[in-house]
């Protein structure tokens, strides 16, 4: 198999016996875990454990709906027996209630006696399950093969559009960097600005302003949490490289994505970082949509 796989996909196989044609249908959708249904004819429900193992093998969460359809010479087969002495007791009683109450009955005692319960029985007709499995886990296989390829190629898609927007991401994120030393010095200047005019008047130790205006812009640093975004950036495009499911994963890095692009939206008081942030939140939650896809 090739990482990343998409959830999404459908695959139809068919395999052709002297008794007609097997055919296997599956559908997958996202799923948080891995949930199988399947849909067949009743006698063959015994197949069951057999065809959810083999799906299993392909997938380890998403939504799977299994159809499968016999071939169509192929009937819900029953053997009909009669029970003789129950027939001949209702029988018996029929006749009783003619003499006794001089019924005339419009419908013939024969038809009246097949309709009481159990009478006539039915019971199904077993067919030898191995030589079915035989043909059934041949379409099976080639349905999930060609759902497989589906994945595949469609996760190829999904990979090149998430690494195109963790490009503007990254372009993004050392713009703003580029800016923190601006943010920070403009910071410190509105804020003696604004002390000036608050103590004007009032004799204060200006090493102490100093000291408390350096203290309040270090809080509005967003150091921290750009250096966090970087991180969750090159794990994610390290994610996308492993040969294993990765779709909680990256699920997980992008709401941290989320996290530290707020904290830093909200301690950077900048018409132009605002903007960014904007921009960046969008593309996460873009790329949150495509992740919902990936096994």
């Amino acid at each position: 198999m090739n990482y990343p796989l998409s959830m999404t996909a459908f695959g139809r196989g068919e395999q052709v016996s002297d008794a007609g044609g097997w055919v296997v249908e599956l559908r997958s959708l996202n799923h948080r875990f891995c949930d199988v249904r399947i849909k067949m004819p009743r006698q063959y429900t015994m197949l069951e454990e057999k065809i959810k193992r083999e799906v299993t093998r392909f997938y380890s969460r998403g939504h799977v709906e299994v159809v499968i359809t016999p071939p169509a010479d192929i009937v819900d087969t029953k053997n009909l027996n009669v029970n003789l002495p129950l027939a001949r007791q209702y029988h018996n009683c029929l006749l009783e209630l003619k003499e006794e109450l001089h019924f005339n009955s419009a419908e013939s005692e024969l038809s009246l006696v097949a309709n009481y319960p159990n009478v006539i029985t039915a019971n199904d007709e077993h067919e030898d399950l191995d030589l079915v499995w035989d043909m059934l886990s041949k379409a099976l296989q080639q349905s999930l093969d060609f759902a497989q390829d589906m994945r595949e190629r469609e996760g190829i898609s999904l990979k090149k559009d998430l690494l195109a927007r963790l490009d503007f991401l990254s372009t993004t994120k050392e713009r703003i960097e580029e800016k923190i030393p601006q943010f920070t010095l403009q910071k410190q200047q509105t804020l003696q600005e604004r002390i000036g005019k608050l103590t004007e008047g009032i004799d204060l130790d200006p090493d102490r302003i100093a000291q408390e205006i350096a203290i309040i812009a270090d809080k509005a640093d967003v150091t921290e949490e750009l250096v966090r975004l970087t991180s969750h950036i090159e794990q994610f495009r390290h994610f996308l490289e492993k040969q294993e499911p990765v779709g909680r994963r990256l699920d997980f890095l992008l709401q941290e994505f989320l996290r530290e692009i707020n904290t830093m939206a909200s301690k950077i008081s900048d018409v132009g970082v605002a903007h960014q942030a904007v921009e960046l939140k969008n593309e996460v939650e873009k790329m949150r949509e495509q992740v919902q896809n990936l096994e």
